[in-house]
């Protein structure tokens, strides 16, 4: 026995193109995850991007530490007695004129190893293995050194680094903390990873 049903043409064409479209949408809302995928993430965008490093509030003989290509950089706001305390430690370091030039830039080697006197900014990673030091900013005898003048002490293999972070002589370290390239913005602000004079990237 025949149907007697009667085909609507129309709506079949109607639920066809629905359906295709609902399903063409869910695929591609289905790829957006898996294509994302592929981009960088954020994280790993910025790693390499310059740093705004707002100092204004570190004290006198304060240690603020920022976070630039996933590496601690260490920000010293260094006292009058700290600074002072400088000169007479030549003596006892392995390189007191900053002369390994891999260590800082040509703006930073100088006695200070700084920009500015006052403002220290080195890579907080000890040059011996990698540890992160420990900051000691008081001129008084340590336990590690009796004629401490305030600086950085790594714990793991006891290397020490004056307040310039300039290396002692007789510690595993090799080499002074590396100063990365920075600039400052204005009196409370520095850019860590742009040199001076020169635009971040």
């Amino acid at each position: 026995m025949a149907s007697d049903a009667v085909v609507d043409k129309g709506r079949r064409r109607f639920l066809t193109a629905t359906t295709s479209v609902v399903g063409g949408a869910g695929v591609v809302l289905a790829a957006i995850p898996f294509v994302k995928s592929w981009e960088p993430s954020a994280a790993a965008k910025s790693a390499g991007a310059p740093v705004l490093a707002d100092i204004g509030k570190i004290e006198p003989g304060q240690k603020v530490t920022f976070a630039w290509r996933g590496l601690p950089v260490f920000v010293v706001n260094r006292t009058k007695a700290q600074l002072d305390a400088l000169a007479g430690e030549d003596s006892r370091l392995k390189d007191p004129k900053s002369e390994n030039t891999d260590q800082q830039p040509e703006y930073a080697k100088n006695e200070y190893r700084s920009i500015k006197p006052e403002w220290l900014v080195v890579t907080g990673i000890c040059t011996h293995l990698g540890c992160v030091p420990d900051f000691f900013p008081e001129l008084k005898p340590e336990p590690f050194d009796p004629q401490w003048k305030g600086g950085f002490y790594c714990p793991c293999h006891k290397s020490r680094y004056d307040i310039s972070g300039r290396v002692f002589d007789g510690v595993p370290a090799p080499a002074n903390l590396a100063v990365p390239p920075y600039t400052f913005i204005d009196d409370t602000h520095i850019m860590i990873g742009v040199d001076p004079g020169k635009e971040a990237a």
